[in-house]
């Protein structure tokens, strides 16, 4: 191992140590109680409240997938989606935080999603109860994959060492960590790497920029590959039998600009739906501790993901215009190791070590937050709520949790082996599971009284299947099919809900009073 690599290894320890000890020191009030260790007692103020709602949400996918896109394919896919994003996240916190707020403590003080939609719709039978908790074990152990593939890539990028291995000691350290901490050391740690990951994308912003000799050089030479910085097509790499793209006199080999249509940019944007449904950010609004701090909050998270994704999508442009034909960049899973390579190739080792903990710090933040709900999906509502009808242990809850915590892992990092996996991939898919399974059933039950349990049940079955349909079944045919399945899946899921709602026997008379205690009382602290 060479003096700089040493210098970089030596400084992601010291963020790693900082990270454990944070974990410690939240450790005692964890361990008090499920509540705390699931929802921190509701506690956030609205700094860590906003900061690691969008530190767990963006996970390292931000630093790396996002950049890479940019850097492959040009502006059209990665600015759409940087744009449905940012709408999406202000809009979440405008319209949804301060009622699932207020709600979740109305409904029996709810402190999981699945409990929320449960008790909204006093289920005797547990049966949204049960669907949402296997949705959420899905999902988030696909998303916890994702994070595993970026720890995997980034060491194994940096070190020159086994993708296998570094993938396989970036999950055991993010297990021993959520194992420790639960959520309150969770949200704690995704402030402090939120902060982290920012300077990280300014810091490569600035000093990329400098490199490529200003923005306008930046500009002029990526407007030389066809449809690169437009926003209705986008550049299409020539590429080998292998999806290695190939070049000539030192220039990297581009055809005629691909077609980025009207639908095309709706779906994109519609990454921005998935907010409503994403748990690690829906309960974050739940564990605030005052309603009235929401409104900062909203003005804390929007600034800081406008910032970042913007960052993020530059970034990748300037990697092409500084690397355009870097081996390690040549395919569309290595294109997502730009950010790493820029900040090797323009920082001193130590400074370079500083900034890969961003990379870490996004995985991180992510990655405690998927193993910590999916975990709680089978403690608190299969198992609590369901098998033991509300009389299990306490304690025993929360053992049941550390050894899904064990299991899930164990699941993430089978998914996550395949070394050419691309990040951006998975976590799209895993972003329209949540969007389309819980998005459409959250937003009905919060604002639309007459919605009802059957229309709830119906509305996730549809959008959660819906998504496995599009991807799997539908999207290969190509055409009108090829839009993100998150659109599709989400329209799917509101109309079946409003139409089975319909169809069937309005909700109690004492569910509606609850609706409208949620709507109009004051707030709660």
């Amino acid at each position: 191992m060479s003096g700089d690599t040493l210098k970089i290894l030596l400084a992601m320890i010291g963020y790693m140590l900082i990270v454990i000890g944070i974990g410690l020191y939240f450790a005692k009030r964890a361990q008090a109680n499920s509540e705390n260790y699931f929802l921190g007692g509701r506690s956030l103020g609205p700094w860590v409240a906003a900061m690691s709602a969008e530190a767990s949400d963006m996970s390292g996918w931000l630093l790396m997938g996002l950049p890479g896109v940019a850097y492959w394919c040009g502006l059209a896919d990665a600015a759409w989606t940087a744009i449905g994003l940012a709408l999406g996240t202000y809009v979440n916190w405008l319209i949804v935080a301060k009622r699932l707020r207020r709600y979740s403590a109305v409904a029996g003080d709810s402190i999981t999603i699945p409990d929320f939609l449960s008790n909204r719709f006093h289920e005797k039978k547990k049966v949204i109860l049960g669907i949402s908790a296997l949705f959420i074990l899905v999902f988030f152990t696909v998303y916890a994959a994702s994070c595993f593939v970026t720890c995997g890539k980034l060491f194994s990028t940096l070190f020159g060492t086994s993708y296998h291995s570094m993938m396989i000691a970036g999950a055991i350290f993010v297990l021993i960590y959520t194992f420790i901490g639960g959520f309150l050391a969770e949200s704690a740690s995704d402030f402090m790497q939120a902060v982290v990951m920012v300077i990280a994308l300014l810091t490569i912003l600035i000093l990329g920029t400098t490199a490529a000799g200003g923005l306008g050089n930046v500009i002029e030479n990526a407007a030389k590959i066809p449809g690169y910085l437009s926003l209705i097509s986008q550049a299409t790499p020539v590429t080998d039998a292998a999806g290695v793209q190939q070049a000539a006199a030192g220039a990297p080999l581009f055809g005629e600009a691909g077609s980025y249509g009207f639908l095309t940019i709706i779906s994109t944007l519609s990454w921005g739906l998935g907010y409503f449904g994403v748990p690690q950010v829906l309960l974050r609004f739940m564990a605030i501790r005052k309603e009235g701090e929401l409104k900062n909050s909203r003005r804390i998270a929007t600034v800081w993901c406008v910032i970042s994704l913007t960052a993020a999508v530059v970034i990748g442009v300037i990697g092409r215009v500084l690397f355009p034909t870097e081996a390690g960049l040549a395919t569309a899973s290595g294109a997502e190791n730009v950010f790493v390579v820029l900040s090797q190739s323009l920082l001193p080792a130590v400074l370079a070590g500083v900034i890969m903990a961003g990379i870490l710090a996004a995985t991180i933040s992510s990655s405690d937050s998927y193993l910590l709900i999916a975990a709680s999906a089978v403690s608190k509502n299969l198992y609590e709520g369901i098998l033991k009808k509300n009389n299990a242990d306490d304690k025993k809850v929360m053992n049941l949790s550390r050894t899904m915590l064990l299991l899930i892992t164990l699941v993430g990092i089978v998914i996550a082996w395949d070394e050419d996996s691309v990040i951006f991939n998975i976590v799209s898919f895993a972003w329209a599971g949540f969007g389309a399974t819980f998005g459409p059933v959250m937003l009905f039950s919060l604002f639309w009284k007459r919605i009802n349990r059957q229309g709830a049940v119906a509305g996730m079955l549809s959008g959660g299947i819906m998504v496995f349909v599009w991807n799997l079944l539908l999207s290969p045919l190509g055409g009108i099919f090829s839009i993100y399945e998150l659109f599709p899946a989400f329209v799917i899921s509101c109309i079946v809900i409003v139409v089975v709602s319909l169809a069937t026997e309005a909700p109690s008379s004492e569910i509606e009073k609850e609706f409208d205690l949620a709507a109009g009382r004051q707030a709660i602290d």
